[in-house]
Order: structure tokens, then C-alpha cells, then sequence
């Protein structure tokens, strides 16, 4: 992964053994469980009003220029379905655009 572009940078591998179905073993390496952060108690970078037809990736790469960034969005948000932000049960609530990195 590249360093700084994921949000489970820094979370750590872990491994765990699994028994196959033919009795054999095998290691398994994973991602640990990333603690997702609250919303950010700074200031935001800019707050987006959403209309109807918003979709987060174009949202994400308007302000911050990477459609693949939406999760920093999701997280600024609290939210834990990024689709619950945009469409049209979400039209007219703000969104906190954070600033990258911060």
C-alpha cells in the first residue's frame, strides 16, 4: 500500500493458521482492524452542501482531488456507510470536507 493513500495505513498484518478441508494447515496473513476516528474537532477544510445527483467519489475528487479518498470524508462524517452521505435521503445536510493530512 502506498504510504499516506490508505486508511489502513499503519494498522498492522497479523497471521492466523486455518485448517483446509483436507486437514491440512495454512498461514493466512490479514489487515488488523482499523479503529475508525471520530469526527475531526478541527476545522474543515470545506463544507459541502449535497444536491441531488452528488455522488462521493466526484465530491472527494472536487475538494481533495483523489476520488479514491472518499473513506477521509466518511470519517470526518461519523459515517459508517459512506453511501448514506450523498443521495437523496442526504440532500441538504452539509458534509465537513477535512483537510488532507489533518
Amino acid at each position: 500500500m502506498a504510504a499516506g493513500i490508505s486508511r489502513y495505513e499503519g494498522a498492522g498484518i497479523a497471521t492466523t493458521t486455518v485448517r483446509e478441508a483436507d486437514g491440512g494447515e495454512r498461514q493466512v496473513r490479514y489487515l488488523r482492524r482499523r479503529a475508525a476516528p471520530g469526527p475531526s474537532a478541527g476545522r474543515p477544510l470545506a463544507v459541502h452542501p449535497v444536491a441531488e445527483g452528488d455522488r462521493l467519489d466526484l465530491v472527494t475528487h472536487r475538494y481533495l482531488g483523489d476520488p479514491l479518498a472518499f473513506w477521509l470524508i466518511a470519517d470526518a462524517n461519523a459515517a459508517l456507510d459512506p453511501d448514506e452521505l450523498v443521495g437523496p435521503q442526504a440532500v441538504g445536510t452539509l458534509l465537513a470536507i477535512p483537510a488532507p493530512g489533518g
